[in-house]
């Protein structure tokens, strides 16, 4: 006999509420993680708490053969639990080697992308001893680096480095082929991302944070930046990333003590 019974109707597919927008801080994760789009299986190896929030959201969508260390002897997902052994010694083999992309921080940085952690003022009388030259130079000359600076000022945007650790392009230049594999990818602060795709390799604003303006990024550089006609805004970030963000990678929020969102004027 035929069922003439009505079937049953099938549940909504799940919806999610409508989210808030996006913050300043998530802006600047987003960018930082662009940096290693198209990186393939490499080291990343992110400085910094937004660094590391990008390392980690590009790894869960867009490059997933990129591996994360826990910078001792572990290579480790997303979520940081153990997937490889690391040793330091095949750490240094991958810097050398350069299949590693670091995304380090900068007290100073000039035009061509010389960057200073170690001292401020002159190098025999320093005014304030930082971190000391440490990596930075191997890094700068062997793998991909990046800078991360959370506070955009004319104290780290400098026309000149009083001490150079990480090499910027124009001291590449003149190193001739001991700086082949030199490759600065971007610089990203709280106001926007910055390259340095220019004819004399000197840096270029490449997007803007929305709410930023060209004028508060001039005003807030020491030296004369590279600015092209109708500069875009950083990427907006996909729902799907966004929810990454807030309830699996950064749940309690810490981003936003690293770039807190600015006032509304």
């Amino acid at each position: 006999m035929k069922d003439t019974r009505t079937p049953p109707v099938p549940p909504d597919p799940p919806t999610h509420a409508p989210l808030p927008p996006p913050t300043r801080a998530e802006y600047c994760v987003i960018a930082c993680a662009d940096a290693w789009r198209g990186a393939g299986e490499i080291l990343a190896s992110p400085m910094g708490r937004i660094p590391s929030l990008g390392a980690r959201l590009a790894r869960l969508t867009f490059a997933p053969d990129l591996l994360l260390t826990d910078g001792e002897a572990l290579l480790v997902r997303p979520d940081g639990t153990p997937e490889g052994w690391l040793p330091y010694r095949q750490h240094l083999e991958l810097v050398a080697g350069g299949r590693r992309h670091v995304m380090m921080g900068a007290s100073q940085i000039d035009r061509y992308g010389n960057q200073n952690i170690s001292c401020v003022g002159d190098w025999a009388h320093p005014r304030r001893q930082l971190l000391g030259v440490r990596g930075a130079p191997l890094n700068t000359l062997n793998n991909p680096t990046s800078y991360w600076i959370p506070r955009h000022s004319r104290r780290v945007f400098v026309e000149r480095v009083d001490m150079v650790c990480g090499v910027g392009y124009d001291r590449a230049a003149a190193l001739g082929s001991s700086a082949r594999f030199h490759d600065l990818v971007r610089v990203v602060s709280d106001l926007g991302v910055f390259d340095f795709a220019t004819p004399d390799r000197s840096m270029r604003l490449a997007s803007l944070h929305p709410g930023v303006s060209v004028e508060q990024v001039r005003e807030a550089t020491g030296f004369e930046l590279a600015v092209p006609d109708g500069v875009p805004r950083t990427r907006e970030p996909e729902a799907a990333e966004l929810r990454l963000i807030r309830e699996v990678l950064d749940p309690d929020g810490a981003r936003a003590r690293e770039v807190p969102e600015p006032a509304r004027g």
